[in-house]
């Protein structure tokens, strides 16, 4: 990755115009005028004079622009600075209370087993098919993701893990708590595999991804300072720390840092691992265990746009080479469009689904059997249109160390 400098001055942007040759907000609408304006330009006006530029609700945090910035700049830090500062003056709607609180959504959604998620779902789908959701600002062509019968929280209780000397910390994030907890178990099924135990702490909070796209900048910071604490802590005891979307390793390792300055970041950073990452870097030392099965399957990969800021490569690809019949195609669509809330939110849903085009139609082209790829959200944009499924390449994992032992 590129040296990052001090991340609250807008003067180490020097003007190239770079990142807005690889927004793809700025490509698909011209509401938005670019990272760069709106990011370290803007951010030197504004601290002379009050601006209320709604210009500050199109960009997607898609961290395109810092990927390929030559100084380093952190401008979707200033960009999300910017919205936070619009707010003070300019009142939310109902979609950004809704879509920011979505951990707190989670927890109520699944407080009942098997029946409040369920009844969930059930009102969303009739919600959206009668475009009553709009009324609050959400769009009806997207489908929201659906809650669990049982969140992860209560599964992980019932999973019986062998005793291992090598211990991580996973850190599940709000879409594996709520919607897809059949992902932790199946990771916590895959590193008991590779004689790896996992732990979990019921302190950790949503890594604020949601919150922070709804402009909810301090609630962002209660949830980073949090975190850092915890996450700190299993670090000095040479704990690993696995996540299984690579938005949340991003806000983990990087924007606590770029939107707050919290030094104990460093404390831990290193010890911050994808799933999939974590997998092949055991797989460099020797301790990767590869009683791989053939399985039988064309899948289609897609590279998150979190994942390309983090420059870790792209590891599933690595690993899906160790199993037998796994063929994959990759789609090289750049960005998916839905990033988290903008997909979701009416005003900004239009440009989102412009920009996942490129990876709509390649899926669906494809002659791949489904789509694969790292980030929660990227997959409910594969899905969508598409009439092909996405999962998350640790099923195939799992699926393949089965039919070894089967």
């Amino acid at each position: 990755m590129l040296p990052k400098i001090k991340h609250d001055n807008p003067d180490a942007c020097i003007s190239c115009n770079i990142c807005l040759t690889s927004c793809p907000v700025a490509k698909a609408s011209r509401l938005y005028r670019g990272p760069k304006l709106n990011g370290p330009a803007l951010t030197r006006l504004r601290k002379l004079v009050e601006d209320d530029d709604p210009m500050v609700k199109y960009c997607s945090n898609c961290k395109n622009c810092d990927r390929v910035c030559p100084s380093g700049t952190s401008i979707s830090a200033f960009n999300m600075k910017a919205r936070a500062e619009y707010f003070k003056n300019n009142k939310h709607d109902l979609a950004d209370l809704i879509l920011g609180n979505n951990e707190n959504m989670g927890k109520l959604m699944t407080s009942i087993p098997f029946i409040s998620g369920p009844a969930a779902n059930l009102g969303m789908k009739v919600a959206r098919v009668t475009k009553m959701i709009e009324r609050i600002g959400v769009t009806s062509d997207a489908p929201l993701p659906s809650y669990a019968a049982m969140n992860f929280a209560t599964r992980f209780k019932m999973i019986k893990q062998p005793s291992c000397s090598t211990k991580v910390l996973f850190f599940p994030g709000c879409y594996v708590n709520y919607n897809e907890p059949e992902l932790g178990v199946t990771l916590v099924e895959v590193l008991n595999r590779n004689n790896v135990e996992v732990i979990l702490d019921k302190r950790l909070m949503c890594c604020g991804s949601p919150i922070l796209s709804t402009g909810y900048l301090d609630k962002v910071e209660k949830h980073a300072v949090n975190n850092v604490a915890i996450l700190k802590e299993y670090a000095q005891k040479g704990i690993d720390i696995i996540t299984t979307c690579t938005t949340c390793s991003l806000f983990l390792k990087q924007e606590y840092e770029e939107l707050f300055n919290l030094p104990e970041i460093h404390d831990y950073k290193d010890h911050v691992w994808d799933a999939m990452e974590y997998l092949m870097m055991r797989n460099s030392k020797g301790a990767l265990v590869k009683s791989f099965g053939a399985v039988k399957a064309n899948v289609a990969y897609h590279t998150p746009c979190h994942l390309r800021v983090q420059g870790m490569g792209r590891p599933s690809l690595d690993l899906l080479r160790f199993i037998p019949g796994v063929e994959v195609e990759d789609l090289q669509a750049g960005c998916c469009g839905l990033s988290g809330v903008y997909g979701y939110k009416k005003d900004t849903a239009p440009i989102g689904k412009i920009i996942g085009t490129t990876l709509r139609n390649k899926l669906t082209d494809s002659d791949a059997d489904f789509g694969i790829c790292e980030c929660n959200i990227c997959r409910l944009q594969m899905q969508n249109g598409t009439h092909k499924s996405a999962k998350h390449p640790l099923y195939l994992v799992l699926e393949s160390y089965k039919k070894r032992s089967s």
